[in-house]
């Protein structure tokens, strides 16, 4: 009996091991906050910056040496639907040879990391967890078909160069900075252009090339005044503005014929 009592405990035993090894307990845990949740842009808005900051918090004390943190920091705004066109010399005259669909990509696109990415985590991990513009999924419409094709692809490149060189994508592999070994920042720029909804921020932290932890948070980007008012009539009572918008168009062509009019 004693044996059989014996024999089922460590059996128990066994079965806890297992499950602990199976479901290892999160070590880590992000608390994080942006500077200002709600930018209000202007009609002379000319861009500006938010600041992101926060800190690794552990659920037991760290070890004497304890591991190196990686933070990749993602900011994705409103997403929608673009088209990249391929132009090409014919008859002395350019014009549009082919296109390419981009199916509810992020209007903004923003990397942040402490170091070059390509040194955080290996090639399947960045893939896995879509570290990078690279790896950033951007699917388009091939045909029939729907699908993000390689990194490397004419169109997909041509899209992000475009985007790029209007400061709506960009990747700082030096823009997170640890003040400690687990509180750190860094600056989201928010373009002249700055596409007006809600943003996403997705942070995550890696350690030896392997995610640990991860967590999110979020910002808008509103118009006010006039604009916010026009922007809110458009959406909202689109008949009503078309009219309305024909009628101002009308107007001040019937304006401008009195104006200009030689008797």
């Amino acid at each position: 009996m004693a044996r059989r009592r014996l024999s089922a405990f460590a059996f128990t035993v066994a079965a806890a091991f297992g499950l602990a090894c199976a479901w290892p307990a999160q070590a880590e845990k992000l608390i994080v906050s942006v500077s200002n949740a709600r930018v209000t842009v202007t009609p002379n808005y000319s861009g500006g910056e938010l600041v992101l900051f926060g800190s690794v918090e552990r659920d037991s004390p760290a070890p004497v040496a304890q591991m190196p943190y990686d933070l990749v920091v993602t900011v994705i705004g409103p997403r929608t639907n673009m088209v990249t066109r391929r132009k090409e010399r014919k008859f002395g005259i350019w014009i549009n040879s082919d296109s390419r669909e981009f199916l509810m990509v992020p209007s903004y696109l923003a990397v942040f990391s402490n170091r070059p990415i390509e040194a955080i985590a290996a090639p399947d991990v960045r893939r896995r967890q879509q570290l990078g513009i690279r790896h950033t999924l951007l699917t388009q419409r091939i045909g029939t078909d729907y699908a993000d094709v390689v990194a490397d692809d004419q169109f997909r490149t041509a899209f992000v160069r475009l985007r790029e060189e209007r400061k709506l994508y960009e990747q700082d592999p030096a823009a997170v900075k640890f003040l400690t070994p687990t509180l750190f920042r860094t600056g989201i720029p928010l373009p002249a252009e700055v596409p007006i909804g809600s943003y996403e921020v997705h942070i995550k932290l890696l350690g030896n090339g392997e995610l640990l932890t991860q967590t999110e948070t979020s910002f808008e980007i509103a118009k006010v005044g006039f604009e916010q008012f026009v922007a809110t009539a458009a959406k909202q009572h689109g008949i009503i503005y078309g009219l309305v918008t024909a009628l101002m168009a009308l107007a001040t062509g019937w304006m401008a014929s009195i104006v200009f009019r030689r008797d």
